[in-house]
């Protein structure tokens, strides 16, 4: 499904101000031009092989399938890559595209922190300067991660503004781009924004979903029943539903950070209780107040603690084609801890949220039926913000 004029179904489309109208219509013409030169792809493989460590395994969850006593389970282990997370598919493909427009600086947002710490991994790589933003909020939850990307040489500038989270360093990100375009490439960590960035990061995603399907086949001789991915702004899940999406016996279900609750006002469910609106230059849903502003969301995710979806998930959902169900903390930390208990694989909070709904599908499916989770990241960086939930003090 591409995207026609910048949009997908009503979704989409470029919300931005005349300042950035320039620098997104270059980056749409270099992208254009690159995606389909060899030897760009070649060079994105070799670092994707050699350098990220793909491609990554497809994991068959035996224990996990015999205890929960349903459909097969096989876990696609993005927290295997290098950095710990998918984030680093995207980066890598966007800090190459930058190098080869001749910009000298990159520029990020981050929640949790993984695109962060890709981000400042890719510019130590290829010698730019990096410029996080990330909410003060964050910056104290993830600690470990800040750490991170100071030692890789990235500045990371704390934002107190708005809830001083997620929201909050995107649209701080977008206003330094404003002000520095001539060098500076703003690398953005999600399938949102204003057209091209949802198509480029689906794009650069999509390599989950192309190897799921070949492993898949290598060791089932047939497709999955279902595919299922946590979503925030909805990078891996876009990449991991993505070459499935004409497959239509393969149900694609994106899991949302429900917080403390749907039916309450602490929750980050966009598909679940949003409404449509226009926001980080794009027309998407996202979660609003009475009066249309964003609304201030909450989950127990940094990752998915955003008030909007991308709008390839809003036209998917529109269509019929995805389901997005809602994750609520709670059931997340108990996948998180069943996962390591289980299988000996701790995986991050935000994946967690994919796994708890895998959790309650798989015994209602028969034991020839298969269900492919993936692992977004790992959780070693969760592990005392799981801690403190469960009432224990341990630190960084």
């Amino acid at each position: 499904m591409e995207a026609k004029n910048g949009r997908f179904g009503i979704h989409g489309g470029q919300y931005i101000p005349e300042t950035l109208m320039n620098a997104v219509i270059e980056l749409e013409k270099a992208y254009n031009h690159y995606k389909n030169d060899p030897e760009f792809q070649k060079e994105l493989q070799d670092l994707f092989n050699d350098y990220a460590g793909r491609p990554s395994r497809l994991y068959y969850a035996a224990k996990m399938t015999a205890d929960l006593g349903g459909a097969k389970i096989y876990l696609k282990r993005e927290d295997l890559n290098h950095t710990g997370a998918h984030k680093i598919n995207n980066v890598l493909g966007q800090a190459l595209l930058a190098k080869k427009m001749g910009k000298t600086r990159l520029i990020a947002e981050t929640g949790a922190g993984q695109h962060g710490v890709a981000t400042a991994t890719a510019a130590a790589l290829m010698g730019m300067e990096c410029v996080v933003f990330m909410g003060k909020e964050d910056t104290e939850r993830q600690a470990l991660n800040v750490y991170r990307m100071r030692l890789m040489g990235a500045t990371v500038i704390p934002v107190t503004s708005g809830t001083a989270t997620l929201k909050d360093a995107v649209s701080e990100a977008m206003r330094e781009w404003t002000n520095r375009i001539e060098d500076t490439h703003y690398c953005l960590g999600s399938c949102m924004g204003p057209h091209p960035f949802p198509t480029i990061v689906r794009d650069f995603q999509s390599v989950i979903s192309k190897e799921i399907k070949e492993q898949i086949l290598e060791k089932e001789g047939r497709l999955p029943d279902a595919v299922i991915a946590c979503v925030g702004g909805g990078s891996n899940a876009i990449g991991a539903f993505y070459n499935f999406i004409e497959d239509k016996e393969v149900r694609l279900i994106g899991c949302e950070a429900a917080g403390r609750g749907i039916d309450t006002f602490e929750t980050a469910a966009t598909i679940n209780t949003g409404k449509l609106g226009i926001f980080h230059g794009m027309k998407s849903y996202f979660c609003q107040d009475e009066y249309g502003q964003i609304a201030p969301v909450y989950s127990i995710s940094a990752g998915l603690d955003y008030p909007g979806i991308g709008p390839e998930h809003a036209n998917l959902h529109d269509i019929g084609r995805a389901e997005y169900v809602p994750v609520t903390d709670e059931e997340s930390v108990q996948a998180f801890e069943y996962l390591s208990r289980m299988e000996g694989i701790i995986p991050a909070i935000e994946s967690a949220h994919a796994l708890s709904y895998a959790m309650k599908l798989a015994p209602t499916m028969s034991k020839d039926q298969i269900i492919v989770v993936n692992i977004s990241g790992r959780g070693d960086k969760d592990c005392a913000a799981i801690a403190r939930y469960r009432g224990e003090n341990i630190y960084d």
